[in-house]
């Protein structure tokens, strides 16, 4: 099973989703802005990712500036942002298992299948 972390409105999430389908898979889609991931789902996801916290946000979005968010903010003040914003949660973002992938570029998110 995987999971979709997904925003309708982004043309990259759209595009991972139908890639997604088109190679077989039915992935269970998440609305993370209207359903917004813990901060243990995001650390678990971190961790699946083997990644800091900052390369799972979206710093050039408004509200990362407007709050102070430096590259060099501590991940947990970073996971907790992305709690309160999840607009600022990198898309489109897809876990299967002990893995995860994000969908930039869309093809990314094959290595899940």
């Amino acid at each position: 099973m995987i999971e979709y972390w997904h925003n309708p409105r982004c043309s990259k999430s759209r595009a991972g989703l139908a890639l997604l389908q088109e190679n077989g898979a039915q992935p269970e889609v998440r609305k993370y802005l209207e359903d917004a991931p813990s901060a243990d789902e995001i650390r678990t996801v971190l961790a699946k990712l083997n990644i800091p916290a900052i390369s799972m946000m979206r710093t050039g979005e408004k509200t990362f500036k407007e709050l102070g968010l430096t590259k060099t903010s501590p991940d947990e003040v970073l996971i907790q942002a992305m709690v309160d914003h999840p607009i600022l949660i990198e898309r489109p973002l897809a876990i299967a298992g002990d893995k995860a992938a994000i969908g930039r570029p869309p093809e990314n998110l094959l290595g899940l299948l």
